[in-house]
């Protein structure tokens, strides 16, 4: 069995109808909770839709499934972006970080 390896990324999700979508995406944040190192939500007034950024470490396959169940909820645009470092083992490494 292949060990998938953590990976650092960034999801954005611009939100277009908020009162339609807040409580998935509050749902599905807390859900993949434990992959989450950060988020910025930020509104933008002007324009009447709001932009969050979700920093991630996980597996690709975790990274890809948040972001896949976040871009299935109407009204929502999601893209992500995984780094190339890599940690086979995050939870015991006090290693420096280095790029796969």
């Amino acid at each position: 069995m292949k060990v998938s390896k953590n990976r650092i990324g960034v999801i954005s999700v611009i939100i277009y109808d908020r009162p339609s979508s807040a409580q998935k995406i509050n749902a599905l944040l807390t859900e993949f909770g434990h992959l989450i190192i950060g988020r910025l939500g930020i509104p933008h007034q002007s324009r009447h839709i709001h932009i969050v950024s979700v920093i991630v470490e996980g597996s690709i396959e975790d990274i890809g499934a948040l972001s896949g169940k976040l871009g299935m909820i109407p009204h929502v645009s999601v893209k992500s972006h995984v780094s190339k470092w890599e940690d086979d083992d995050h939870a015991n490494n006090n290693d420096p970080i280095k790029p796969g």
